[in-house]
Order: C-alpha cells, then structure tokens, then sequence
C-alpha cells in the first residue's frame, strides 16, 4: 500500500480524498494556486505545496509543477481527483514515466475511452447497444448529410474530445445541418484543440443513466448499480439519484452485468462510468468517464462502499476487496449540486461567505470545502457543496431531502440552494417523471411566467 498520496485537484474533490486516504494511513500532500492558499484541503494535508498563480493553466494543469511537487515531497502516487488533469492521458503517462503511481486507468484506456467515437466502436463490438450514427468521424457537410439521411433528423453532432456540452450541436431538419455542423465543429476547435465530430440520432425523451465500475488488475469487476443524471441544464448535471425512477429491477441488473463484463473484457482498471441515454425500454451508450464521478457518493450511500478507498486500493495492485454478489443495494440515495450562481441566470458569484450551516441528522452527509469566512475565488468551478441525502425508501429520501435543502444555509454569495428548493417540490419530480430536457423546458416555463407576471404590474 502506498505511504503517501499527492492530490493533484482541489476542492470538496481533494478533501474527499484526503480522508480517504487518512482513514487508510496514508500520509497526503496537498498542491494549490496562491488564491487556494486557505482552502481546507492544503489547511488538513500533511504537507502542501503552492505550484503557481490562481489561473488553472497555470497551477493545477501545471505538470511539471505537479510532478516537481511530487518529487520533493517524496509521493508514492497521484491521485488526479475529477476534472483537470483526471483524463488527460499524457499525465497519466508521465506520471508513470516519472516513477509513481497513477491512480486511475492506464493512459491506454483514458485515450480509448476519451475519443468518443473510438469509445463507441469499442464497446459495440463488445455488444453493448449503442445510438444509431456514424461510424466514427465525420469529416464533410456532405457525409453529415447521408448520416442524417440514415438516422433520420433530428440529429446531434457531437466533439469527438469533447465533455461538459461543449461541441454538441442539435439539427431537427435538413436546414438546419449546415449551421449545427459548423458551429460543433467551431466550438470543438476552441475548447478542446480538435475540431473533430460524429453524429447520433438525437432522442427525443431519453434519460440519462450511468453505471458505476470499478475494475482491479486481476481480472475482476464489479459494478454497483445505476444512477438517475436526468436533470441537468446545458448538459451540467443538478441533481442526481439512484436507484433510477425510470428502470425496474431486470433492466437495471442487465445494463450493470453488461458494462461490468465489457470494461472486464478490455482489460480496464480503476474506476469508471459507463453512461446511457434510455429511451422506451432501450440502453443506449454515450461515453465512458475514466474517473471518479462528482456524483460518486450517490452509488456509496447505497452500497456502504468507500469508492475512493477502492479506487486506492486497486491502483496499488491490490485485489477488489468484494464481489458483485457481495454488493448489497439499499434504500434511496438523491444528490444536488450546489453552486456559488445566481439561482436565475446561472452567472457564477464568487465572494466571501459569511455564515454558514450544512444540515444534519440520519442519512445525510454534504461533501464541501467551503467554511464560514472562506472566499470563494473566481478562478474555477462554481460547485461549493453536494448534499447527499440516504431513505429506506425514494418518498422518505425526498421529504428529508427537502428538509435539508430548508436547513442548508450559505450567506454572502448567491447560491443555486433557492432553484434546488423549488425542483424537489415539482410534480414530475416527485413521481419521477422526468427525462434530460425537463429541467430546461421547466426554467423555460418559470422564465416566461415570471415575464408575464412583471407586464401585470
């Protein structure tokens, strides 16, 4: 087992992995930009090292930085956390190359998995059903046409490097295409290097599922069970749950053992998420994230499996610690997001808290860095909490839910907490019917009534 781990991220992540690895005995090494000089994870860490300014090209996608950190503090391994450096598989590399452990799946995997048409081919071939499209790239309007043509409209063109909702692109008609083709393609140059896209046949009421896996280096993987990503905006996941409203026991048991035995199949290890779109009874893969999942503690609430512990335990060579018939899935589990924007416009309001609550009481846990006092800086992502919610059952998880989201309390900045409040009582939340544009069509229609309500006065 390791000695001592770096964490190359920040954040409620890098705390998250911090106690991980404490609980394990392992001393931690905490890295920061100078704005992240009083962050709780570097305040906790045994060590930590600043390696550059707030900017993250600058700091936390440093890798020389991050690797000289490394060096001097004497790491066994590095853990790259979530976003960052977590799929970029030149560091993965290199941190190899440089004599420590990667805690994560080979740079191999991280690039088959991160070019999303070879993603695709990959797992079709290992039979897992995947959304009518094209087979890899498409490199001409003129074969973005016979796609369409094939599939039928509408269609979704989509960044062959991309993530976050970045380089996707909707066509619902012929007229369309040109428009939504150039503009993915754009789009995908700019945030990613790489202008690259295929195509899929856009569903119209699909929910978004995924598979938690994680796989050793002995052969064995195991999965534990889905989770419901459905509401989202801009392809941002707000609130997450498990197990899915929208699937019975034998569709969930299918598409787990299925994702379980493929990623056993191509030799992965580490964790991972295999996602779906579901649609009338039908799996269809999107994509495989090659790391932890933000909306990680979901599976664990569920299972009672520290994931990051596993994840630790495995990149040392260890063997998984329990089988699939040892996954034991309890109760309901509902995660929301909260972030540091303003409820309406979704504009990110960075900015010292002054006063600060997190709810409490049986089956609730919130996984958050920030503190009372603590400024929030304007440099990175605006997620500042996820409040975790366990019931016996999916009626008793959402009235606690709903008492924690009243409870929750986080001054001096703007919050998404009064948008959260308000989704957790909506009708189709409640029954659970709800799929990945419910969230959008329901701001649309609050949007439009609250104009109208001004023109009254």
């Amino acid at each position: 087992m390791f000695e001592k781990v770096l964490i190359a991220n920040r954040g409620e992540v890098a705390l998250r992995i911090h106690r991980a690895c404490r609980e394990m005995g392992i001393a931690t090494v905490a890295v920061h930009s100078t704005a992240d000089s009083d962050a709780m994870h570097v305040r906790l860490a045994d060590e930590s090292v600043c390696i550059g300014p707030p900017r993250s090209r600058d700091s936390y996608l440093n890798i020389p930085a991050i690797l000289s950190a490394a060096t001097i503090t004497g790491a066994d391994a590095i853990h790259p956390g979530i976003g960052f450096l977590s799929e970029n598989a030149r560091f993965a590399e290199m941190v190899v190359e440089h004599g420590f452990t990667f805690i994560g799946p080979t740079a191999h995997h991280i690039r088959l998995m991160g070019d999303k048409a070879m993603a695709k081919e990959t797992v079709a071939r290992q039979g897992i059903p995947v959304t009518p499209g094209s087979d890899g790239v498409v490199e001409t309007l003129d074969e973005a046409r016979q796609v369409a043509k094939m599939t039928g409209y509408p269609v979704l063109i989509k960044a062959v490097a991309g993530g976050g909702g970045k380089g996707m692109k909707v066509a619902f008609d012929e007229a369309g295409l040109e428009e939504a083709y150039t503009l993915a393609r754009g789009e995908s140059a700019a945030a990613f290097g790489n202008d690259a896209v295929y195509m899929e046949k856009y569903l119209l009421r699909p929910r978004h599922i995924e598979v938690q896996l994680i796989s050793d280096m002995h052969g064995n993987s195991v999965h534990l069970g889905e989770r419901d990503c459905s509401i989202q905006r801009n392809h941002q996941k707000v609130i997450e749950e498990s197990p899915s409203p929208g699937l019975n026991a034998k569709e969930r048991d299918f598409i787990g053992r299925l994702a379980a035995q493929v990623v056993s199949k191509i030799g992965y290890h580490g964790v991972g998420t295999m996602e779906f779109l579901y649609e009338d009874g039908q799996f269809y893969f999107m994509e495989m994230n090659t790391r932890l999942q933000v909306e990680h503690p979901v599976s664990e609430m569920i299972t009672g499996i520290d994931l990051v512990r596993e994840q630790i335990r495995v990149a040392s060579g260890a063997p998984l610690s329990f089988t699939q018939e040892d996954v034991v899935f309890s109760g309901h589990a509902i995660e929301c997001r909260i972030n540091a924007e303003n409820p309406d416009d979704f504009r990110p309001c960075p900015g010292r808290i002054s006063g600060f609550h997190q709810p409490g009481g049986l089956g609730v846990r919130v996984d958050s860095a920030i503190y009372d006092g603590y400024a929030i800086p304007p440099y990175y992502d605006s997620l500042i909490a996820k409040l975790i919610v366990f019931g016996i059952t999916r009626n008793e998880c959402m009235m606690r839910l709903r008492r924690c989201l009243d409870e929750f309390v986080v001054g001096g900045v703007e919050t998404t907490l009064p948008l959260q409040k308000k989704l957790v009582r909506e009708s189709d939340f409640i029954n659970g019917d709800y799929d990945v544009h419910w969230l959008e069509k329901t701001l649309a229609r609050a949007a439009l009534h609250k104009k109208a309500d001004k023109k009254e006065e």
